[in-house]
């Protein structure tokens, strides 16, 4: 795991020295994303530097050291990530020929390429990666960034040069960044809490979106020419999905029960190899449990695992955690944090995410992250089951809400929306007392009682406002591709996990796994994520992912052969915080200074009137409107940071 940036000068006006000065100031601003070692290269004949922070897993000798050369010195590559199965392709590579000098996946990844060229090699590959790799013959500048969005990768522009790296902060050490704020990708992240790629926060800068490739010709390329236009897909989800679908599986649920169990261990295993300690992520929930489960199933000694609690009631998954932990056998380490704990964090958030982002449980996961940091390098999580096995509560409950409504005339469903919204969120959190968070889920469902389309039915469930409190409404849609809304034959359920798969995944939830624990220094792993289950469950009826009005049916039946049912079976609680409780109270004079009315005018960018009536709405208890709120404190927090 490592961090990588660098920069072409199209205009060439710079000396070596000169040059070198800045890569190393853009290479240091993501030393805790490789504190083990750092390097810079210059390509002798042309303006190109290369920057890479290297965190040590595999091969820990300076034969994994980047940046890196290819055997015959065509290429060079900086490249962050993992390659899982660089192993086997490393004996088909030996059986043609080739010889190694170390042990790392990077001389895997390069002799790959020498040997089957990119296209081919892209296709081979397994894991998570983002690379930048230089073809020295050619003179192509290739960025390649994984199938799911695992790692980042920003490009853009600053003046006539070409600027890249894992995170937009080297990007700002460059002297010729001007930061502009991009106010669609602004309007973006406050209406879903994160940017959506390949927007970026600033003009002239993109993401490259997960699956894609960008190839830049240096030697026909103008300064501001529009990347987004050139970066294609190497692998394409629905097209994944549709050859899939071509050949559906059709076995007997215990057969499929246990071919599932062989695959996800395979891919734990994968997941295991490292040359430092090792550990995972424990929340006691179905995801973690089940990676944790097979870890211990195929470890000779006890598994270490972390898990963090709050002891406000309704926010401690940590006491479920160490029962499982308990259960399996695993050398189990859980620390509890109260509020300061966990408002201590919050002013590192616009470092630790240097483009504005607003997932609350951004704080517990660095939380958790800063305590397995302690013992261990790797750690394994469950991040991927609510995509892959249809998970989360819109997967169940958005398709009933949208089969019940149908037959009912829009105006009657106009009325029935106004009845729900005419009482406040807080007074039907009272009439149901034993509903945490009634009032919002009411709420939610009324606002999607009108909607005639699946695809903006989706986007109003996935959206922190219905009304977006900003002063440019020029907002993008959320998928941006035409043809990423046409999804031919799936369920509506299926297609929430297709689109979840191509917004909410990338860009919320493996944004912030990636930002909190490479934060500290820690490598995270998937095995839920890899491209063998993606395909695996996408050839599988609905019915193993949704049954009987739950949610991840198959990877609950394999969690039941290690983990008794009373053990993890209980409602979906998210990895949150009492964070609308604390706004009231320890947040409330840090939140007022960020949403003065007098700093919202003279920033331009948000409506002062909409956030102020939202803000004293929630102090007075009339709605429990924190997430909302978080959006617009975590931009004005990054605003006060970075412009």
């Amino acid at each position: 795991m490592c961090g990588i940036t660098g920069f072409y000068d199209l205009k060439n006006t710079r000396s070596r020295a000169e040059m070198h000065a800045i890569c190393q100031a853009m290479n240091k601003t993501i030393t805790h994303r490789g504190p083990d070692s750092a390097d810079i290269w210059q390509d002798p004949d042309v303006p190109l530097a290369l920057g890479h922070r290297r965190l040590a897993i595999l091969d820990l000798s300076a034969e994994g050291h980047q940046p890196k050369a290819s055997f015959s010195g065509r290429y060079m590559v900086v490249y962050n990530g993992e390659i899982y199965n660089h192993l086997d392709l490393r004996k088909e590579l030996e059986i043609a020929g080739h010889n190694f000098k170390g042990r790392s996946d990077t001389e895997t990844l390069l002799t790959a390429i020498e040997h089957w060229g990119l296209n081919l090699t892209l296709q081979k590959i397994e894991g998570m990666f983002a690379f930048v790799l230089w073809d020295r013959k050619e003179r192509h500048l290739h960025f390649i960034r994984d199938r799911l969005g695992k790692k980042p990768l920003y490009i853009g522009w600053a003046g006539s040069t070409l600027i890249f790296g894992s995170e937009l902060k080297a990007l700002r050490a460059h002297p010729d960044m001007v930061p502009e704020i991009n106010e669609q990708a602004l309007n973006l992240m406050l209406r879903n809490g994160y940017v959506q790629a390949p927007h970026a926060i600033y003009k002239n800068i993109q993401s490259l979106p997960a699956g894609f490739r960008l190839k830049i010709d240096t030697q026909n390329i103008e300064a501001g020419a529009r990347l987004d236009k050139m970066m294609e897909p190497y692998w394409h989800h629905l097209r994944a999905i549709e050859t899939a679908r071509n050949t559906l599986h059709t076995g007997s649920d215990s057969q499929i029960i246990d071919e599932f169990e062989a695959l996800l261990k395979t891919c734990v295993s994968d997941r295991m190899l490292s040359d430092v300690p090792l550990g995972a992520f424990l929340s006691g929930g179905i995801d973690s449990s089940s990676v944790v489960a097979l870890m211990q199933e195929l470890s000779s000694r006890k598994i270490k695992t972390y898990a963090i609690g709050f002891r406000e009631a309704g926010f401690d998954e940590a006491v479920y955690a160490a029962k499982v932990a308990d259960h399996i056998g695993t050398d189990h380490h859980q620390l509890y944090v109260d509020a300061l704990d966990a408002m201590s964090v919050i002013p590192k958030l616009p470092d630790m995410y240097d483009e504005p982002f607003a997932d609350i449980s951004a704080i517990p996961t660095y939380l958790v992250a800063k305590f397995a940091r302690q013992d261990v390098t790797v750690a394994l999580s469950g991040d991927g089951g609510d995509e892959m096995l249809g998970g989360y509560n819109r997967h169940i409950t958005g398709p009933k809400i949208w089969d019940k409504t149908r037959h009912i005339p829009r105006p009657l469903r106009h009325i029935a929306a106004k009845a729900i919204t005419s009482v406040s969120a807080a007074h039907w959190d009272k009439l149901v007392r034993q509903r945490p968070q009634f009032g919002t889920a009411i709420y939610k469902a009324a606002s999607v009682m009108e909607i005639d389309q699946q695809e903006e039915f989706f986007a109003r469930l996935t959206a922190q406002w219905d009304t977006l409190p900003v002063a440019n409404e020029n907002t993008p849609r959320l998928l941006s591709d035409q043809s990423d809304w046409q999804t031919g034959t799936l369920s509506f359920a299926e297609k929430m996990m297709y689109w979840d798969a191509l917004s909410y995944l990338p860009n919320d939830i493996l944004t912030k796994v990636d930002r909190a624990s490479m934060a500290v220094s820690l490598e995270a792993r998937a095995p839920l994520l890899d491209r063998r289950i993606y395909d695996y469950v996408w050839r599988l009826p609905e019915r193993f992912k949704v049954r009987d009005g739950q949610g991840k049916w198959l990877l609950r039946q394999v969690l039941r052969r290690y983990v008794p049912d009373h053990l993890f079976e209980r409602p979906k609680q998210g990895f949150s915080m009492p964070v609308g409780t604390w706004l009231r109270g320890d947040l409330r004079d840090w939140a007022e200074d960020l949403l003065d009315e007098q700093q919202l005018k003279e920033q331009g960018y948000l409506d002062t009137k909409i956030i102020r009536d939202v803000w004293d709405e929630h102090l007075a208890g009339r709605g429990d409107h924190a997430v909302k709120l978080w959006t617009v404190l975590m931009f004005q927090a990054w605003y006060k940071r970075w412009m």
